[in-house]
């Protein structure tokens, strides 16, 4: 008979918020696969559990090469329990890998539920969070990160991003450029820690903020993209939107036809407003 995969979430700041099933976790697994060892035996000390299985460990680096011996484990009978530094496996954190090789070998897969950076900024935001969806990290580089935002330049639920510190101020005036400078934000920074800071306002407000320097663990909140009634979109909304898509490598056929659909406008009003910009830029 298979072993059992357990995927559990480990504090994000505050020790306190470990789930009781962790100490368990912990003392009983076979094989536990960390994402640092040094921190998962500070977390160990912490919770005042002894670690008695096999400790392995489990990162970005050595991913691909050590999931086929955790499967191989697993197939073999072994509790394996995975945990990163911080929050659940496989959210922008190394797992997915693992759990869809462990599925695939119809090996079960459980969970401790435990705390989520991404769930804890949502509610703290003050933005929609009836529906919402996570972008992880944005592109390093700029034209990349640009491309990457205006894919969901039109996105109506609320986005949640990770970002490092000293990207952040970067990251913030790209989004103000692509979703629009007035586009409520927040900015939640760590989260759960001595010195948790949650700052709302306008992308443009906390991109200036950001110059000054942000330190720790960041979660960004951007609302979603407002609805808008047929004939709201005024025709240089209408032009950027195709641009952007282009840039993005649509055609342009493709990109009037969905930014038309999006707005609840006639195809030919569009590009008659994208024909009439160029003319414009021309002359």
């Amino acid at each position: 008979m298979s072993g059992t995969l357990v995927l559990a979430g480990t504090p994000i700041g505050d020790i306190a918020d470990a789930p009781p099933r962790l100490a368990a976790e912990l003392a009983e697994a076979d094989v536990v696969a960390a994402e640092d060892t040094r921190r998962l035996r500070r977390l160990a000390q912490a919770l005042e559990v002894r670690v008695s299985g096999r400790v392995v460990s489990y990162f970005e680096g050595n991913e691909a090469a050590r999931t086929p011996e955790l499967v191989d484990a697993l197939a073999g009978g072994a509790r394996v329990l995975l945990v990163t530094d911080a929050g659940m496996p496989s959210v922008s954190d190394p797992g997915y890998r693992l759990v869809a090789a462990a599925v695939e070998r119809g090996i079960r897969v459980t969970a401790v539920p435990g705390p989520s950076a991404v769930l804890t900024a949502l509610a703290l935001s003050g933005l929609p969070v009836d529906r919402f969806c996570f972008e992880g990290f944005p592109p390093r580089k700029a034209g990349e990160r640009l491309a990457r935002l205006r894919e969901v330049a039109e996105e109506r639920r609320t986005l949640v991003y990770f970002e490092a510190p000293h990207r952040l101020a970067a990251t913030l005036a790209a989004m103000a450029e692509v979703f629009g400078a007035g586009r409520r934000a927040a900015v939640c920074r760590e989260l759960t820690k001595t010195y948790e800071e949650v700052r709302r306002g306008a992308l443009a407000e906390l991109a200036a903020w950001a110059e000054e320097g942000v330190r720790g663990e960041i979660t960004i909140v951007v609302e979603g993209a407002p609805d808008a009634a047929p004939g709201e979109v005024d025709a240089a909304e209408l032009v950027r939107r195709v641009a952007a898509r282009e840039e993005a490598g649509e055609r342009r056929k493709d990109a009037i036809a969905a930014v038309a659909r999006e707005a609840g406008l006639p195809k030919r009003e569009v590009f008659d407003a994208v024909v009439a910009a160029k003319n414009s830029s021309a002359g």
